[in-house]
């Protein structure tokens, strides 16, 4: 292949596919799905974890403050569940329309709010444990970790990533 032969093959998109509008959002769709699946079964495995605590005996044996924030969370998991699926009803609902993209841009809101709420979850239901086996400070212990954790992981990071992306784009 001569020199430059490959530029050829490429269109003038920043991302350097050869795509229409309408293949671009049906790629960026399947993402998003794709993105959804994986929360909803973490999210799923949650809520069922949580559903069975109410049933368990030493569950009476709970204090008011543990209840409260079992609650919490049990709405935590039902919130992160209807957040991740709006995309597809909204998908649904639109369906043969022509507003893949409007639906692509929904789904990419609907998950970053259900990252939001799955994090807090994870933190809520790992202090939730930890108050309940060990102690009401080791709660706050490993729930600051852990949420310091998920905030240099799901958000430091990425954006370092990005910047360091765009500034080599340059």
């Amino acid at each position: 292949m001569p020199a430059g032969a490959d530029d050829a093959l490429t269109d003038d998109l920043p991302d350097g596919r050869d795509e229409t509008p309408a293949e671009r959002a049906d790629r960026n769709w399947n993402e998003v799905l794709q993105e959804l699946r994986v929360l909803q079964t973490g999210t799923q495995i949650l809520t069922g974890f949580l559903l069975a605590l109410a049933f368990q005996p030493a569950f009476t044996d709970l204090s008011a403050g543990q209840r409260a924030l079992y609650l919490v969370l049990i709405v935590l998991a039902a919130l992160s569940a209807i957040v991740a699926l709006a995309p597809v009803a909204l998908h649904r609902f639109l369906f043969q329309h022509r507003a893949k993209r409007t639906v692509v841009r929904y789904g990419h809101i609907a998950l970053l709010t259900s990252l939001l709420t799955v994090s807090v979850l994870l933190v809520g239901v790992v202090a939730f444990v930890f108050d309940v086996v060990v102690s009401d400070t080791a709660s706050w212990v490993v729930g600051i970790a852990l949420g310091s954790l998920i905030a240099v992981l799901w958000i430091v990071v990425p954006v370092v990533v990005r910047v360091r992306r765009e500034g080599e784009s340059r």
